[in-house]
């Protein structure tokens, strides 16, 4: 039996994030500072791989926000359009929420709490990121290609996006 060959991801990714200004607004500098590593570390590394325009990238991605929907508008580096997808935010909003909640647990619990209370609480925080992660793939499949890694890192950005900080 032979293995079918692996698919060349080379070009399948992001080389550029942006943020809709008119839509998602600047915030104060902390905020804006959490942004920045959000998408560092989404380009640094990832897959992205838009249904139909497989291998034609790598893409930049312009996030906005209209209505109570995520705008992901895909292009490829040269700037020529690719798609538009507008993913529901309704999906996210419970798991934002409990992953806020839980992150301020975990900072409470870094000044006081024993060793293993932190672990827990970590780990708890990580399962809901897993969550929201595994949420984002769902809602893109069929859309655009991503790996597990990526839709984390692409959570985070998601979740910066709602910090008010």
């Amino acid at each position: 039996m032979t293995k079918p060959p692996e698919q060349d991801d080379t070009m399948n990714r992001i080389v550029g994030v942006t943020l809709d200004e008119e839509s998602i607004g600047r915030s104060g500098p902390d905020i804006e500072h959490e942004r920045a590593i959000a998408i560092y570390d989404l380009i640094e590394e990832n897959l992205f791989a838009p249904a139909g325009a497989d291998g034609l990238g790598p893409f930049t991605l312009h996030i906005g926000i209209t209505g109570n929907r995520l705008v992901f508008d895909i292009r490829r580096e040269d700037g020529t359009p690719v798609v538009a997808h507008l993913l529901s935010l309704t999906p996210f909003r419970r798991i934002v929420k409990d992953y806020f909640m839980i992150c301020d647990s975990y900072y409470q619990a870094i000044r006081t709490a024993t060793p293993d209370k932190i672990e827990a609480i970590d780990m708890g925080r990580r399962g809901i990121h897993d969550e929201g992660s595994r949420t984002l793939q769902e809602r893109l499949k069929g859309k655009v290609r991503i790996d597990f890694e990526t839709a984390r890192r692409l959570f985070t950005l998601i979740t910066v996006l709602h910090w008010k900080g």
